[in-house]
């Protein structure tokens, strides 16, 4: 209908029509019809918010011709920050001076923050942080900016900055390092309440009875009427999501509570009423707590995770972040000898095997779909394998979470150092929880944080380092939580697996996992407990593993040689098995365990040649036994229903300390998304040898008689690092070389002694001792120091 009505309409006429917002804009840019005195324009970004209100003012202040009067003489445009009304309202893409034709155009007269218009009409800049300025002059209208802040580092700075790629305005506000900071957000919403909110800085009027500033209609920006957490999670259907981390909505934030008001919740609640939190700052998103026994047991979560120390101070509990602690100097000068003459000062540093190589830190996804969820950190490169596992029950970004499990990481590794020293009573200044930067005798100053302070005339401070930097997070990429499609609650089969190692990467003594199920949930998640409750997160698997059994029987074969005329079926369902090339398989393709179901019963084998001949149904040929050691567990049979499973890396080893190996533990293991009580998982116990320390039974047994004697010989194999064709000899892979040597005979030990060298004789006396006539077996097997005999060799002596 517009281009019908323009089609007609001269040139000059057309030219004038640009300028008639009347007839371009939207409904909701139009200001409301009858005699209303406040007008509310919301909607998102690029809606025309600051379109409408720079054509609202133009069509108050102009009139008929440009010297003409309008309605309004004088108007006030207030927004947040003076930069922000010029840079916005005036000077803005869509502000009055873009908007304004030629000869009714207003100019800018920066000195006194004002626009002229030719016909006299006044605009003067205002901001809503000096409301003192809006006293004296009066105004026929006025045109108010929303009030907010981006979630954003320093984002007060400039309130109305904001990311968004798609946006010719998108900035960081001045001095900004670009990370979230919610907290920033809430302080900013804090400070302008709190300030309204005192009658000293908003007074009542006597004219009207109310405030100067009514805060109740003061309106935020931004609030979103999309779903939270679909928006900003669903980027499929959001693309502006992405911008949700660092913008302007308090969609998905209104749940944060100030961690100060959190602290003073729980003091209150045991009734502390002498405390003081004003120091305290940072965000609690959620925190479950599940009993309420001892304020210290209620605190020290949020102590641990969020970085901050609660201490005494003349009957106060303070309440203080790490971070901000202020230091204290004490020089070499001023200490003194404590009781016993011992030294000034005294250094301890904890041995390098108690040092933490790597934090694992559980916790509930606060954004998303608000599962649980691993942060890790770990020093790269580092020799140390002690790893600590904490769960939190907060609520964190995964950013947070990411910067907490490195601070308690880095924390760990300073704190590794700690000192004694003792002051005279002339320093009561040192406290317990301050920060002391102490100078040893060669003048080196170091900070510590004093734990402990025993008072016996002199003091003796007990004190651990730290170092500032650790409370900076690191500048971890912050993002909107994932929305997954809906996982169907069905349960999850799992097949536990002690393997031998394959690639030589793995940990020794830990089992694999192999998950599948039919649908596949998205994840699986295992927990692990020793005893059946009180169970922890220990690994999540996110992708199916491919389990399937044999559907023909495999019999016994021999290790080390290709089984050409041997072939097996399986049904696997999942991803296709395919064919490769011999060669690819000795680079290591195509592997595969067969077992009985149980944990540590597992032949390794690899195949060459795989060929569909069903549903899910294939055949194999050109077999590999016995690989990776396996050759000692190769049975007369493997039959019909034996366990198959792909080792194509797929399945993923589960955490397991040393000192858990051979000791029974419980593990529930169901979809990720579901807790582990769900009816979907499932209850296993097991206990897992570390078959990965377990040695390879020796190659090439032989026994030769000499007289009445018997020399029995072997050659040592390898489990790490023995594929190489350069070695003179295959490394010991051990700790010593040491083999048992057992002598038996219709199932019965007559002989069990032990070797260092790889050859025994068995004499013709200790055969007439032992009573080895006739025919009898010679089993050899390496021992290792922390596994134990491991598979054994076998040798026939028929006498």
């Amino acid at each position: 209908m517009q281009a019908e009505f323009r089609k007609d309409l001269p040139d000059q006429t057309v030219c004038a029509l640009l300028y008639m917002f009347d007839f371009w804009a939207l409904p909701h840019q139009l200001p409301p019809k009858g005699n209303w005195r406040s007008w509310v324009v919301m909607g998102g970004r690029g809606a025309g918010k600051t379109r409408a209100g720079s054509e609202w003012v133009r069509s108050i202040v102009e009139g008929d011709m440009p010297l003409d009067e309008g309605r309004a003489r004088r108007v006030a445009l207030v927004g947040e920050t003076f930069d922000q009304v010029r840079d916005v309202m005036v000077f803005g893409d869509s502000g009055i001076l873009a908007c304004s034709p030629p000869d009714r155009k207003p100019e800018w007269q920066s000195t006194r923050r004002r626009l002229v218009w030719p016909n006299g009409a006044i605009a003067e800049a205002h901001s809503a942080s000096s409301p003192e300025h809006m006293r004296g002059p009066q105004f026929d209208a006025a045109w108010v900016d929303e009030l907010g802040c981006a979630a954003i580092d320093k984002g007060t700075n400039q309130p109305n900055k904001f990311l968004d790629p798609k946006s010719s305005e998108s900035a960081l506000p001045h001095y900004s390092n670009g990370q979230r900071d919610d907290y920033l957000q809430m302080q900013y919403l804090r400070a302008y309440y709190g300030f309204f909110a005192d009658e000293e800085n908003n007074p009542v009027s006597p004219v009207y009875g109310g405030p100067m500033v009514d805060m109740s209609r003061a309106y935020i920006w931004a609030w979103d009427a999309r779903p939270w957490p679909d928006f900003p999670s669903n980027l499929g259907v959001w693309s502006d999501g992405g911008n949700h981390v660092t913008g302007h909505w308090l969609t998905g934030r209104t749940s944060v509570i100030p961690l100060d008001h959190v602290v003073g919740e729980i003091c209150e609640r045991v009734g502390l009423m002498e405390y003081d939190v004003s120091a305290l700052h940072g965000v609690v998103r959620g925190y479950n707590l599940d009993s309420f026994d001892t304020p210290r047991a209620a605190l020290q979560p949020l102590m641990i995770a969020l970085g901050f120390d609660a201490i005494e101070r003349s009957g106060v509990l303070v309440f203080r972040n790490r971070g901000d602690a202020e230091e204290i100097g004490v020089a070499a000068e001023e200490y003194v000898l404590p009781e016993g003459e011992g030294a000034v000062i005294e250094q301890i540093r904890a041995p390098e095997p108690e040092v933490v190589g790597e934090v694992r830190l559980g916790y509930v996804e606060a954004e998303g779909e608000f599962v649980a969820r691993v942060a890790d950190a770990r020093f790269p490169h580092d020799g140390s394998a002690d790893v600590t596992q904490n769960d939190l029950p907060l609520a964190l970004t995964e950013a947070e979470a990411k910067a907490i499990a490195e601070r308690w990481l880095a924390e760990a590794r300073v704190a590794r150092d700690s000192v004694s020293v003792t002051v005279p009573p002339s320093r009561p200044d040192v406290q317990a929880g301050d920060l002391a930067r102490l100078t040893d005798a060669q003048g080196v100053e170091t900070l510590y944080r004093v734990d402990r302070i025993e008072d016996r005339g002199a003091r003796q401070l007990e004190a651990v380092r730290v170092e500032r930097q650790v409370y900076t997070p690191s500048a971890a990429v912050h993002s909107v939580g994932e929305i997954r499609p809906f996982a169907v609650p069905v349960p999850v089969t799992a097949q536990f697996m002690d393997l031998p190692l394959l690639t030589g990467d793995e940990v020794p003594h830990a089992p694999h996992i192999a998950v599948t199920a039919s649908p596949w949930p998205g994840g699986a998640a295992v927990y692990s407990s020793s005893e059946d409750s009180g169970y922890t997160l220990n690994t999540v698997v996110e992708n199916p593993s491919r389990l399937g059994v044999l559907t023909s029987p495999l019999r016994s074969g021999q290790a080390g040689l290709w089984q050409r005329d041997v072939t097996v079926r399986v049904e696997l369902p999942g991803a296709p098995l395919s064919s490769v090339a011999m060669l690819d398989v000795l680079n290591g393709a195509n592997v595969a365990a067969i077992g009985d179901g149980s944990s540590d019963n597992w032949e390794i084998i690899q195949f060459a040649n795989a060929q569909l001949v069903g549903p899910n149904t294939y055949e194999l040929s050109e077999l590999l036994r016995g690989q990776a050691g396996s050759d000692g567990l190769i049975p007369d049979i493997w039959p019909a229903g034996a366990r198959f499973v792909m080792i194509d890396g797929t399945p993923q080893q589960i955490d397991l300390a040393q000192s858990a190996r051979d000791l029974a533990r419980h593990y529930r293991v169901g979809p990720s998304l579901r807790p582990y009580d769900d009816p979907s998982f499932r209850h296993y116990v097991e206990a897992f040898q570390g078959v990965g320390l377990r040695p390879y039974a020796p190659a090439h047994l032989r026994a030769v008689a000499e007289g009445t004697d018997l020399h029995v010989s072997w050659i040592r194999r390898t489990r790490l690092d023995g594929d190489s064709w350069a070695s003179v000899e295959v490394p010991l892979g051990e700790d010593t070389e040491l083999y048992e040597i057992r002598v038996i005979r219709d199932g019965a030990l007559l002989r069990d002694l032990q070797t260092s060298s790889p050859g025994w004789t068995y004499s013709g006396a200790q055969q007439n001792s032992d009573g080895a006539s006739g025919a009898f077996e010679i089993h050899v097997a390496q021992i290792s120091l922390r596994f134990g005999p491991g598979l054994f060799a076998r040798i026939e002596i028929n006498g």
